[in-house]
Parts: C-alpha cells; structure tokens; sequence
C-alpha cells in the first residue's frame, strides 16, 4: 500500500490482516516504488495524492516496468482522475470513502482476473501486420513494438481477437481487466483514441467507430 495518511493506513492494514491480506504500507511514492522493484508483491493499493510525486505518475510508472495489479483507493473522485488511472494502468478506481468490506471484495475479484489472465498468457498470435506475444504482454505493429499502457493492451487483443465484429463498449469493457465494469462510455473512447494514436499512420486505419454500437477493427480499408 502507498497511502500517506498514516491513520488510515494502519486501520486498513489491521483490517485486512484480520481477513489473511498482509499489507506492506509506504507513505511515500518513492520508497513504495523502489520496494516493489525489490520485492514480491500481489498488488499494489495506491493513494493518488502523495508527496513529492502525483499518484497517478506512480501508477503510470509501475504499471509500465511491473507485471502487477493496482487498485487505486482515492478521494479524488473527479471523472478524469477516474479515467486517467485506468488508462495509466490501474485495474480498478474505489473512491473514499468506503466500506473496507468491498475493498476487499474488490481485492479478491482484481486477483481473479489478473491470475486468470495470466494463465492464457503464453499463446502467440500473429494477425498481420500485427502480432501478439501474450507471454510478456505486446503486440507488434510491422514487427515493431507498440508502448501500450495495460488497458491499450488489452483493448486493442481484444479488437484483434474479433477482426471485423462491430463490438459494444459495454463489451469491451468487460474483456478488459484493467477497466471497471462500471467505467463511462468517455473512458472508452478516450482509450480508442490513445490507440489510434499509436497504431493509425500515414493515413491507414484500422480502428472504425460503428454508430450506435461501438468500435470495430478491420485491416482493410474500404
């Protein structure tokens, strides 16, 4: 846990000790980080408003060097502080305050999906000119590697997977761990447009918007 409020910090820990969750908390990003570069950890519950460095800098960054699930637990519960952290890589947004029983239920069910994923990981699919190395979590454009924050990642497997099928956001969402079932339309959109960004060059496309449904991948332009 990195959370600088140290009261709050010993009453979750305490908590979730008496429901076999042993918690290592920092209330500081930079000592929180350099220990999850050192050691074993089975997800990472993080604060967004910290000292010296924003919360959302810290998500970014661990998410982008460390294989590890993040639930941010934040009273910042502005709309776009919503959606940056999920686009940043956070598994999941629970704002304060709140009951400690559904950070737990919300705990349980991120580990689900992070260890069910895990356990599909070592399929290779190659849908060219993309490709998919599922073991270490990238996909090649053109045999080149794609920076891709978590939620991107799993988005743009999941267009890939369903090549030509108009696809809800809903569903996309759903088939997306690093993103809350309950995430607004806007979180979607903002994430589609991050990989157009990425992948769309030099006037091809491959990401249509479908009216009244979603989002569709297709790799031939009509």
């Amino acid at each position: 846990m990195i959370e600088d409020d140290l009261e709050l910090a010993t009453i979750l820990s305490e908590y979730l000790k008496a429901h076999d969750i042993n918690v290592t908390s920092y209330d500081e990003p930079y000592t929180g980080m350099s220990a999850i570069n050192t050691r074993h950890f089975d997800l990472l519950l993080l604060d967004l408003t910290l000292p010296n460095l924003d919360g959302l800098e810290v998500c970014k960054k661990v998410a982008k060097e460390k294989k590890i699930p993040i639930i941010i637990s934040s009273a910042r519960n502005d709309v776009d502080d919503r959606v940056s952290g999920l686009e940043y890589g956070a598994d999941d947004y629970i704002p304060k305050p709140y009951d400690p029983k559904e950070l737990i239920a919300r705990i349980h069910s991120v580990l689900r999906r992070y260890n069910a994923t895990k356990s599909t990981e070592n399929i290779d699919v190659s849908i060219f000119p993309f490709r998919i190395d599922r073991g270490s979590r990238e996909i090649y454009l053109n045999n080149t590697l794609l920076e891709l924050t978590k939620a991107e990642y799993e988005i743009l497997c999941f267009l890939l997977d369903n090549i030509n099928q108009a696809l809800t956001r809903d569903s996309i969402a759903a088939h997306s761990d690093s993103i809350s079932p309950d995430s607004s339309n806007k979180s979607i959109d903002v994430i589609i447009g991050r990989l157009r960004s990425k992948i769309e060059r030099d006037g091809r496309r491959f990401i249509f918007s479908v009216r009244g449904i979603g989002y569709k991948l297709q790799l031939k332009n009509d």
